[in-house]
């Protein structure tokens, strides 16, 4: 890969702030039974009552058997789903030399069949966790760093950046909840370009009790209490962000 393609980079999070989807939704999807003790496990996590390993590990404990790569691609093709414009919004940023890099506490195995299959364009670098990953598929077309811990988003963005080497000033950073807090904080430390979509109150406590001040908020703004409307969110295309990205 060429290294010297990128000077500015976009490290965001997934679930709930591209999509609309959240990291376990496989397993729901063919677990039903599951979803309940799922859904709560996430909101347990972004509204940082737990860590991320404890809440991955809760997870594979409910777990009947390993997700496979069929599991994988029937719940792709019935549920796949991104915010309007998000697949253009990637291609648009790579295509100005704006490396685009997911930072998400969802699985490597996801996104090697998104991308396997075509539903989101070619990604550089993939910050994911490695509870579910194939192999025998080939090698990955990303760059690829464990996140195993909150922290990691943070120390995965700052490997990325310095291999590519992009200043703090030409990084953005977006997501949505209070789990993305301290991938906020690292970028309120470097000078980078913060950006809150569709946030949770747990996002803005966070940064509320950090003096950390969003530069842009996009999509909805949910209030303490408020249950998420999908309706609403879907009625933000991303494509609009690219303007704000490239004056990073």
């Amino acid at each position: 890969m060429n290294q010297s393609r990128y000077t500015a980079m976009v490290t965001s999070d997934w679930s709930e702030c591209l999509s609309p989807s959240g990291p376990f939704d496989v397993i729901g999807f063919h677990h039903p039974e599951l979803r309940p003790a799922i859904d709560t496990i996430f909101r347990q996590y972004t509204g940082n009552a737990i860590s991320l390993g404890t809440a991955l590990q809760r997870v594979g404990e409910l777990l009947p058997a390993p997700i496979t790569v069929a599991q994988m691609d029937s719940y792709l093709d019935h549920a796949f789903a991104t915010y309007p414009g998000v697949p253009e919004l990637i291609a648009d940023c790579l295509d100005r030399g704006i490396l685009f890099m997911i930072n998400t506490t969802g699985m490597i195995g996801y996104f090697q069949r998104v991308v396997a299959k075509g539903l989101l364009p070619p990604l550089p670098a993939l910050s994911a966790h490695p509870m579910v990953r194939f192999e025998g598929q080939g090698p990955d077309p990303f760059e690829y760093h464990a996140l195993r811990e909150i922290a990691d988003k943070a120390t995965n963005s700052a490997a990325v950046a310095k291999r590519f080497g992009i200043p703090g000033a030409k990084i953005v950073v977006m997501g949505d909840s209070g789990g993305d807090g301290p991938h906020f904080e690292w970028g309120a430390g470097v000078g980078a370009r913060l950006i809150g979509c569709m946030v949770k109150p747990s996002l803005t406590r966070y940064c509320h009790e950090r003096t950390i001040d969003l530069h842009h908020h996009f999509g909805h703004i949910y209030q303490a209490g408020e249950a998420r409307v999908l309706e609403q969110e879907m009625r933000f295309d991303y494509r609009e962000l690219l303007e704000i990205i490239l004056k990073a």
